[in-house]
Parts: structure tokens; sequence; C-alpha cells
């Protein structure tokens, strides 16, 4: 099965760097106000999810949303979570790692597509 978001090796050497230095965390894929279009990381407490994020998957256990109205744009795509040297957005978790979470996408193929698991009702929500 094609997952609709995965993470590179760096990502998720990161994510659970993350986790254990705060337990749980969470992702929400920036639409480009204040962070351009990055994958921000935060604790689950620190953003409401409600009904205009949709729940792409799971990277590294943690679970990665996107806005509704940006993902009927992305949909026909594979997120994938990197790592790039920086500093990110400063709402992300990784801002002061020195490194920044960096999403970037292909096409699904045609056969991808016509496979790929349907989103059900409560990850549209």
């Amino acid at each position: 099965m094609v997952e609709r978001v995965i993470a590179t090796d760096a990502a998720l050497a990161l994510i659970a760097q993350l986790q254990a230095q705060h337990g749980s965390v969470m992702f929400h894929q920036s639409g480009g106000c204040c962070d351009n279009s990055a994958a921000n990381c935060y604790l689950p407490t620190d953003l409401t999810i409600g009904a205009g994020d949709v729940l792409l998957g799971h990277v590294g256990g943690a679970p990665f949303y996107i806005g509704k109205s940006q993902y009927e744009y992305w949909k026909h795509t594979q997120l994938i979570l990197d790592v790039i040297d920086g500093h990110g957005g400063t709402f992300s978790l990784e801002g002061s790692t020195g490194k920044a979470f960096h999403t970037r996408s292909r096409l699904f193929t045609d056969e991808e597509w016509a496979g790929i698991e349907p989103l059900v009702a409560r990850d549209l929500a």
C-alpha cells in the first residue's frame, strides 16, 4: 500500500529525538503563512485540529495533518518529510536543533493513485 506521507531516515531520527525530549508529537503541514510551506512539529496540546484538517497518516508514530483546502490541491502527491540543516520556523519543536523539517513531494503514478486507500470521513474531519 502506498502511503500519503512518508519520512526519510533523517526525519525519523529527528522525530525520535523530539519524542525522547518532549513525549508525543504531531505534525501539521503549514499552508504558507508564517513558515512558508513547512511541516511544523508540535506537542499535541499546542495546536487544535479541527474540521478544516485532514489526517494524512503517521510518520515515526506521529500523526501528520494538512489543511483540507491544501489537501485538495495536493491530494495527488505523496508528501516526503525530510530534514535540512538550518533553522526552521519558530513555531516548530525542532527550531533549536539546528535542523528543520522540510517537505518534498512527488506525484502518485496512475497505478498508485488507482490503488491508494481512500480517506474516510474521520480523516477529513
